[in-house]
């Protein structure tokens, strides 16, 4: 693939597997906030606020300190944001028009497996020929949910996330890969009818028509990554400069 030995492909997959695939797991856990098991099990988003409590857990004790420290400000974050938009703005709407517990847990969860993902040795010796892959991979993801759904709101956020990465190279993998999960776990969501997006672009704009989900909706993550990197670094001052000084040594003259 892109020129990367079979042997490194397996060892990317693996780290993939390894990394995010707990994410989409958690795909088969939203079922149980769906209407269809509600049906059923009235109480259903219980089980599902249980299982992201364990794999938050086990998540976080897996962790490095700095991971662990990024699980917690994408936690408040995205508490924060959810209430925010979700509530007080109703730009989209939860089952039973709450904020459930896991969702801000679940974002500290996929920030920090995403970062783990990208920052495994392996993807970033092939960081350039990955970035195409999910490039391709998107496009045509975008792509049909303009054509077939007359998804302009998703495709717009779509290029803005490619905006985005011309102006933050660095942190293209991060972010691709970030919107491939986003993407994934908002289908099975919606699918299982466990939140709701409207019919255009927050319910406001009507200018801009919105499948429900919007492919390009992990434009937001962009604020969650901001946030917790600037949160990171006001705390950590004294070890950023440190860090940055290094940086500095080990630049060529």
């Amino acid at each position: 693939m892109f020129g990367i030995p079979k042997t490194d492909f397996l060892k990317i997959l693996s780290v993939f597997v390894r990394r995010i695939g707990l994410l989409f797991l958690f795909v088969i856990a939203l079922y149980f906030d769906g209407t269809h098991f509600a049906s059923i099990f009235p109480d259903a988003q219980l089980l599902t606020n249980a299982f992201m409590f364990l794999a938050f857990g086990i998540l976080y004790y897996r962790s490095v300190k700095r991971t662990r420290e990024l699980m917690i400000y994408g936690v408040l974050i995205g508490f924060a944001g959810e209430y925010l938009f979700s509530i007080v703005l109703d730009m989209y709407t939860y089952r039973l028009g709450n904020l459930p517990w896991y969702i801000p847990f679940g974002h500290g969860a996929v920030y920090a497996r995403t970062h783990m993902f990208a920052k495994a040795s392996i993807t970033r010796k092939y960081a350039k020929q990955i970035n195409t892959l999910f490039y391709i991979i998107i496009s045509i993801f975008a792509l049909i949910y303009l054509i077939a759904f007359h998804d302009i709101f998703g495709f717009i956020m779509t290029l803005g996330v490619f905006g985005m990465l011309v102006i933050r190279p660095k942190d293209r993998l991060f972010f691709l890969t970030m919107y491939v999960v986003v993407a994934v776990l908002e289908i099975g969501g919606t699918a299982y009818s466990t939140w709701s997006w409207p019919s255009t672009a927050f319910g406001v704009f009507d200018f801009l028509p919105s499948n429900n989900p919007p492919s390009g909706i992990s434009l937001f993550y962009f604020l969650l990554d901001v946030s917790c990197f600037m949160i990171y670094i006001i705390i950590n001052r004294k070890t950023w400069k440190r860090f940055k000084s290094i940086k500095r040594l080990q630049k060529p003259n």
